[in-house]
């Protein structure tokens, strides 16, 4: 009895005693909060996409054609240092939105005041957009691109936009689906090549329906590329033939980064049923195809093309999506650039092979420890429970289909066709490998996935996201715990060099390694991320050596640079320091 009681005693001291000097013991560790949240909602930016109505002899296949759309633009269009976002609709009488930044994390949508909201009409729907500075004014201009007449508006300077593609010259309608902004001869004004899908036939009014692609591995039978050259002041001529760029692939994405680093953009271009096209710049207005040298000959179904130098050796490597079902395991490439014109392929060696049907994908580094991660959309066609792939797999093993018809293809109706599928974003782990952490970052989101835009929307030092949807609304993603870490933003402005100064490359030297950036304009699947340079560099509170190469052969040199700063570059001249964080902190944040 006394014993008992004694021993009672002492368990319940010792518990107490454990209880008071450890409780973090008993209880397990919380989960680190998500680096992103989903903030669509309160920023006001849930522009919902809806496909386009096509010909009614094509009604079979209807859902496929008008889930090809999706796409936006960023960019600041009124110059007030916050990045402003333009998102395409599709179907006819559709709006297409024009979100200005409030600079607190909120939007307004301001498209119908500026003049550039309803530009789908019975024959023409919008598939992406660029902002770019077309005639070197200091006010970025906007490209709408159309399946039809693509359109081009010069941005006015009060916040409103005219339509000058007239003007523009701009050539006969296409079935075009990408574009990049780019100045590929280097005379200081930024021109444009576009991707086309369908061959050159309208869908809202058809004459055959024989339209489709003639393979599913060499198919060149779609919409041909085109090149235009700007001349000045928003005109354009066509230079297509003389550059030697009209691929006849079903093109989805471009992608154009200065490969070889000999100071000339380059293009690499992702076709849809058939092999990818890599065309090398020949520094007098022509492109030779070093396609089989560069990459070899591929039969995968290829959706986006993004650089980024991943392994951080101060090359420019390539992501590109294909489609890694069940049903075609194609698998994804992460090309590595070699540094001789060629790429190695090492999506399976570093786990990034495999994200399902694979749409727009960037490189982001999200949490700013100087290493770029990958951010995928994915999905094709989420309806009912239904999946069409059982119904045309018979089909397309018949030999004797001609599957170039449309009326061959059993109809789609509303099944769906490799939907729900979740979004990836692959952590680089530093060691030539990622790892799959959208789940506990908070952007798994199972929506049909096209274009994605990254962007430091809020100017704190953190790329956040923004997701395009096809037939679904956008989500938009806000890094709240990317700026824990250090990291450096330098907008940059030509002055010999285009205004924009896009395909500037700029080298950060410092004790735990090198970074490489370069900046775009169009890169990826129906999307344009921003063009403000940033690296994160984890712990490190200076850069040694920047040196910042403009496209015109201006090379500049900036030694113990600070971190966690955003800059403004004039080319030829010094760094001028910009405000951090949103407009209701800024105070705060010096």
């Amino acid at each position: 009895m006394n014993c008992q009681r004694i021993s009672v005693t002492a368990a319940a001291w010792l518990g107490l005693l454990l209880g008071a000097i450890s409780p973090a013991i008993a209880a397990p560790d919380a989960a680190p909060r998500p680096s992103f949240q989903d903030v669509t909602q309160s920023a006001g930016v849930g522009h919902r996409h809806h496909g386009p109505s096509v010909d009614e002899r094509l009604k079979n296949l209807g859902p496929w054609f008008t889930a090809l759309g999706a796409g936006g633009a960023v960019g600041d269009f009124d110059n007030d240092g916050y990045e402003d976002i333009y998102v395409t609709d599709s179907l006819r009488g559709t709006q297409n939105a024009l979100y200005h930044n409030n600079g607190d994390f909120t939007f307004t949508d301001v498209a119908a005041k500026a003049g550039v909201a309803s530009l789908n009409d019975d024959r023409n729907f919008s598939t992406m957009a660029l902002f770019f500075d077309c005639d070197n004014d200091g006010y970025k201009d906007l490209l709408v691109v159309r399946f039809g007449k693509s359109l081009i508006f010069r941005n006015r300077g009060d916040g409103t936009f005219e339509d000058v593609t007239a003007l523009s010259q701009m050539p006969s309608p296409r079935n075009a689906v990408a574009a990049v902004a780019f100045d590929y001869d280097r005379d200081g004004k930024l021109d444009l090549y576009f991707g086309s899908y369908f061959p050159d036939v309208d869908l809202t009014n058809v004459k055959s329906t024989h339209i489709l692609h003639e393979s599913w591995e060499t198919a060149r039978n779609g919409g041909t590329n085109f090149l235009l050259h700007n001349e000045g002041g928003c005109k354009f001529v066509d230079r297509t033939r003389q550059a030697g760029l009209g691929d006849t692939g079903w093109t989805l994405a471009i992608g154009t980064a200065d490969i070889d680093k000999d100071g000339w953009p380059d293009l690499y271009v992702s076709n849809d049923f058939g092999t990818d096209k890599v065309f090398r710049n020949n520094h007098d207005g022509t492109f030779a195809d070093v396609s089989e040298h560069s990459i070899g000959i591929d039969t995968k179904k290829s959706m986006n093309a993004d650089f980024g130098d991943y392994d951080n050796d101060g090359w420019l490597d390539a992501y590109v999506t294909n489609i890694t079902e069940p049903f075609l395991r194609e698998c994804n490439m992460l090309w590595r650039n070699n540094g001789d014109f060629t790429f190695t392929d090492v999506a399976v060696a570093t786990n990034t092979c495999d994200t399902r049907w694979g749409w727009g994908a960037k490189f982001i580094d999200f949490d700013n420890d100087g290493w770029l991660d990958l951010f995928v959309a994915n999905g094709f066609i989420s309806s009912g429970k239904g999946e069409y792939i059982d119904i045309l797999m018979p089909i397309i093993l018949d030999s004797d289909v001609d599957l170039s018809d449309t009326k061959s293809w059993p109809p789609l109706g509303d099944r769906s066709f490799s939907g729900y599928e979740r979004k990836v974003l692959f952590k680089n782990t530093g060691h030539h490998g990622f790892v799959d952490v959208a789940h506990q970052e908070g952007v798994d989101s199972d929506r049909d996935g096209r274009g994605v835009i990254v962007a430091d929307f809020d100017n704190d030092g953190a790329q956040d996201l923004f997701l395009l949807n096809s037939n679904q609304e956008a989500v938009m993603y806000r890094n709240v715990r990317g700026a824990e870490n250090n990291w450096l933003e330098l907008q940059l402005q030509g002055v010999r060099s285009n205004r924009d100064g896009i395909g500037t490359r700029v080298t950060f030297y410092t004790p735990t390694g090198l970074f490489y950036r370069e900046t775009n304009a169009g890169n990826g699947f129906e999307s344009q991320s921003t063009s403000t340079v940033h690296v994160g560099v984890g712990s490190l509170t200076h850069i040694d050596r920047m040196v910042v190469q403009w496209p015109s052969g201006v090379s500049q040199e900036f030694k113990n640079v600070s971190t966690r700063k955003r800059y403004h570059l004039v080319e030829g001249k010094g760094l001028a320091e910009l405000e951090i964080g949103p407009k209701h902190t800024r105070s705060a944040a010096h």
